[in-house]
């Protein structure tokens, strides 16, 4: 069922992306980011076609305590798809909402792994490698601003996709993850889609002049650029060569 609520790791669950031990984990409750989250995953994954996961999810979602749900539903930022969903199982709203919606509604996962912001980068690479896909993906979530500028990197793009979903990115990180031409295309692609960061015309730029950047969406970017910026694409030998010629042309066209 939507939860009417999106983020790119969640976009991941749906489309059926993600390996069997990590959607096990998530309906255990071992995969706990903050709770509109959490309970988007839950409420998805009780309809998993692994009667294992589905069953999971179910006896999860049993072990919350309703007054935790009913205080959450009473969230002005609580999806009408999730009232609606427990309403079904006979939780409405409270008249007073939780305060606290970045905390998970239930953790069952282990201790979590030390974070490495006070770590040299080589020593906090070594352990994030060592680290596997559950634990660098929790780490992504909540993690340190130096923890998610390595994970971003990380070759199993669902980890990519819990660090844009990390309740902590702030809008300059997303400008620099934006430049990066080590990172999927998948994962820039997903930046521009997400409106919230596509308003910073830094991120727009920054996708642009990416030359990892889709085609697409760099040609439809052009439009939003300053001319001095699109002077600088025209020239620019690392983009695309319709990008730039695109560019080119609309540098002449406004000089006319």
């Amino acid at each position: 069922m939507d939860a009417g609520f999106r983020t790119p790791l969640l976009d991941f669950f749906r489309r059926g992306e993600v390996a069997r031990d990590i959607r096990l984990m998530a309906a255990q409750g071992a995969l706990a980011p903050r709770a509109h989250e959490q309970l988007a995953l839950l409420m998805l994954l009780v309809g998993d076609q692994d009667p294992d996961i589905a069953q999971a999810a179910e006896a999860t979602l049993q072990q919350i305590p309703p007054e935790a749900l009913a205080g959450f539903l009473a969230r002005s930022d609580a999806p009408a798809e999730m009232r609606t969903f427990f309403a079904a199982r006979g939780i409405e709203p409270t008249a007073a909402a939780a305060p606290d919606p970045e905390a998970p509604i239930v953790d069952t996962a282990a201790e979590p792994e030390p974070d490495p912001a006070d770590e040299d980068e080589k020593t906090a690479l070594q352990r994030i490698n060592a680290m596997n896909v559950a634990q660098r993906i929790a780490l992504a979530m909540k993690g340190s601003r130096e923890a998610r500028a390595i994970l971003i990197r990380d070759p199993n793009k669902i980890v990519g996709a819990a660090v844009l979903s990390s309740p902590k990115m702030t809008d300059t990180e997303i400008e620099s993850i934006a430049k990066m031409a080590s990172i999927s295309d998948e994962l820039l692609r997903i930046i521009a889609n997400t409106r919230a960061w596509m308003k910073r015309y830094g991120v727009v730029i920054a996708l642009a002049k990416n030359p990892k950047t889709p085609v697409a969406i760099s040609m439809n970017l052009l439009s939003r650029l300053t001319d001095k910026d699109l002077r600088m694409i025209s020239t620019d030998r690392n983009v695309a060569e319709i990008v730039r010629t695109t560019a080119r042309q609309r540098v002449v066209m406004d000089r006319k």
